[in-house]
């Protein structure tokens, strides 16, 4: 069978190229035309778009980017209608794959949910536009099966597909030698996977390294981010000479991190998954974040806190993002109490989010799906 499949970050593109693999498996013929990234393509998949270049964030930019969108939406349609796939596959990225899910479904072509969009956290509507137009649902996270049944949507939960990438990672046993890193324990930050957030976590999180001369800060550069990109943000912020950079090394440096600083995302969970008490931290443009902040309803940014259903981590959002406060919250992390309670929730939240074998569950019921 023909898939087309559509992903618009990086989390997108992991999940999107474990997925491509176990429908290679459920089966043997499948084709795949995709927007993802470099590990969908590897996955066998011919890259029509890659996600660094519809990463747009924010309400701002994105009215600002408004043209090149409304061209991707145009080029889109046109590619799926010509490749005529038996499944759309759409990976979370809702703002595109919800209009796009909109029009696929006029055309008669079965469309599929990977990994639903946060709409539990704002814009509740949008289950309708899904109930509408999405064939059938796979979400990730626990508690979405129940949110999706206060509005007599069936989903299928098929579990987080983190635990299987993370079960099946081996460390790197030459880490530090081949990063040139020394002895000192490390923290890891882990800034976003766009360039506009970038800019505004890394700078801060920073700040912190001439407060701590006995750790090393190494940061964890985004696989779609050219180094040089990072490098000129150092050379503005007078680099420290306990600041290290890597690249497409993210899971060896947790596993050798003793904490971490990180951006609000999937990589929260990812940090958790590695049992590293880390801080969460997110800061947006000043108009964006005033909007964002009247639409959302919940009471955590971070997936580890929403999981479990409590403020394990700590939030520093916006204003609370600062030097002073980051400081204090870094400190807290290496008290050996709070380690270990931290380290406890960890080890609840991995009991919460289900089984493996979620890109494998998510396959099988999907060839079902195509199949009836």
């Amino acid at each position: 069978m023909k898939y087309y499949l559509i992903a618009g970050e990086a989390s997108g593109d992991l999940h999107g190229s474990n997925l491509m693999k176990a429908l290679k498996v459920e089966d043997p013929q499948a084709e795949f035309r995709i927007w993802g990234g470099d590990l969908m393509q590897a996955a066998g998949g011919d890259l029509r778009k890659h996600y660094r270049d519809l990463a747009f964030m924010g309400f701002v930019e994105v009215v600002k980017n408004l043209p090149t969108i409304l061209r991707n939406f145009r080029f889109c349609e046109a590619d799926i209608f010509e490749y005529q796939p038996d499944a759309l596959i759409l990976i979370d990225y809702p703002g595109f794959n919800l209009r796009i899910a909109k029009w696929a479904k006029k055309q008669g072509i079965k469309v599929l949910y990977y990994i639903s969009p946060q709409i539990w956290a704002w814009h509740t509507s949008r289950v309708h536009q899904i109930k509408a137009n999405v064939d059938r649902m796979y979400v990730i996270l626990p508690f979405e099966k129940d949110f999706y049944a206060k509005y007599e949507c069936d989903v299928d939960f098929v579990g987080h597909p983190l635990l299987d990438v993370i079960k099946d990672y081996a460390a790197a046993p030459d880490f530090r030698s081949k990063n040139g890193l020394d002895d000192r324990p490390i923290i890891a930050l882990l800034p976003g996977s766009r360039k506009q957030e970038i800019i505004r976590m890394l700078g801060v999180m920073l700040e912190m390294a001439p407060l701590f001369p006995d750790h090393q800060f190494i940061i964890a550069g985004a696989p779609s981010i050219p180094a040089l990109f990072y490098e000129d943000i150092l050379v503005q912020k007078q680099r420290p000479e306990n600041v290290n950079f890597v690249q497409k090394q993210t899971y060896d440096l947790l596993s050798q991190a003793e904490a971490a600083l990180v951006t609000s995302g999937t990589a929260t969970l990812e940090t958790a998954l590695f049992q590293v008490p880390e801080v969460v931290c997110y800061k947006g443009g000043n108009l964006s974040y005033q909007i964002a902040k009247r639409l959302i309803d919940v009471k955590y940014i971070s997936l580890v806190n929403l999981i479990v259903d409590k403020p394990l981590v700590k939030e520093l959002i916006q204003n609370n993002f600062n030097s002073k406060e980051l400081h204090n919250e870094l400190l807290k992390l290496f008290l050996s109490e709070n380690r270990a309670a931290i380290k406890a929730g960890f080890t609840e939240l991995q009991s919460l989010m289900g089984d493996a074998g979620a890109s494998h569950r998510a396959a099988a019921l999907m060839v079902k799906k195509i199949s009836d």
